[in-house]
Order: structure tokens, then sequence, then C-alpha cells
């Protein structure tokens, strides 16, 4: 085997979680932060929790909300057919006189 290759192996590494959760491993990487760990992972834990971290709840809602304030002004700006025809009428019998 080459020697020097090989990434340094820390004994005592430590991984950290946003929950306040502190974890002691062996890894080659000497500090590690976390956004979920098994401790307050809902799965594990048992408690219904929402976690949405990067926000596509939020940009999901928005755009639902946007699309519904879209449909309504179209139902409101749409004309019955029978008016669009007297409308098409009007304007034909203008334009002959």
């Amino acid at each position: 085997m080459k020697t020097g290759i090989h990434p340094q192996y820390h004994e005592k590494s430590v991984i950290s979680c946003v929950c306040g959760a502190v974890l002691e491993t062996g890894s080659t990487v000497e500090k590690m932060n976390t956004e979920i760990c098994s401790q307050c992972h809902p799965f594990y834990t048992g408690k219904k929790k929402f976690i949405d971290t990067t926000g596509r709840v939020d940009r999901f809602k928005r755009l639902t909300e946007k699309a519904a304030a879209t449909r309504t002004l179209r139902k409101k700006t749409v004309k019955p057919k029978a008016e669009k025809k007297a409308e098409k009428a009007q304007e034909k019998a203008a334009a002959k006189k």
C-alpha cells in the first residue's frame, strides 16, 4: 500500500445538531454540523414535527395563492358569449355605416 495517501482519521470527531445534541464518533472529518439527528428526528422521537429547511412549502403556498387570485380575476373579466356576439354585431354594423 502507498503511504501518505489516506486521510487522517480522528478518534473523537464531534457531530453537533441544531437541537443541541452533541455526538462523538470516529471519522476523517473533525467537526460536523447537522440539522437533524436521531434525538430530534420525528421518526425516532415519535413526535410529529414539520421540518421545512428549504422553504418549499412556503413557496408552494405562495404559488397556489397567486394562481387562485389569477383564477378569480379571470372569472370577473370573462364575458358571456352572448355579450361578445352582441358587441361584434355592433362593431360590424358601425363599420358598415
